[in-house]
């Protein structure tokens, strides 16, 4: 389904996994945490080519379920990147570290934010926007994907 998402213009299943998932983090009582619902950004070439930014659908719905603000513009991914599916942790993590930029602290300051990326494999990208994210002030930072590679 993921692959559908990306690389297929299916959008509405960014939509459907949103309302699903918007619905189990609601029934656990993530509507009474989360403020903020920020989606991992493409990069502004990629998103030109793909059209649309994968995440954006899922997340956009994430934030209607947990009555929180969609806020896609608060962090900026700065260079364009090939694939990370095939390198491992350390290779995605090293040279990384400014790949993402907070572009409105005020945006996410003293506010629970919930961060969301399409497939979480090593981890690096979450770790490198939530380090982003944390050069605001009293910001708290949890983490959501459509999928997990174990």
């Amino acid at each position: 389904m993921i692959h559908y998402l990306k690389y297929r213009n299916q959008e509405q299943i960014g939509t459907f996994l949103g309302d699903w998932h918007g619905e189990v983090l609601k029934a656990e009582g993530m509507d009474k945490i989360i403020d903020v619902v920020i989606p991992v950004p493409l990069h502004k070439r990629k998103l030109r080519k793909r059209g649309y930014n994968q995440v954006a659908p899922y997340a956009r719905r994430l934030a209607v379920h947990l009555g929180a603000t969609y806020e896609e513009r608060a962090i900026r991914k700065t260079a364009n990147t090939k694939t990370q599916t095939k390198k491992g942790r350390l290779a995605r993590w090293q040279g990384n570290r400014k790949l993402y930029t907070l572009t409105d602290p005020k945006a996410v300051a003293q506010k629970n934010v919930l961060l969301v990326d399409d497939v979480i494999t090593t981890g690096a990208t979450m770790e490198i926007c939530a380090h982003a994210l944390k050069e605001a002030k009293g910001v708290c930072i949890y983490l959501c994907s459509m999928a997990v590679v174990p």
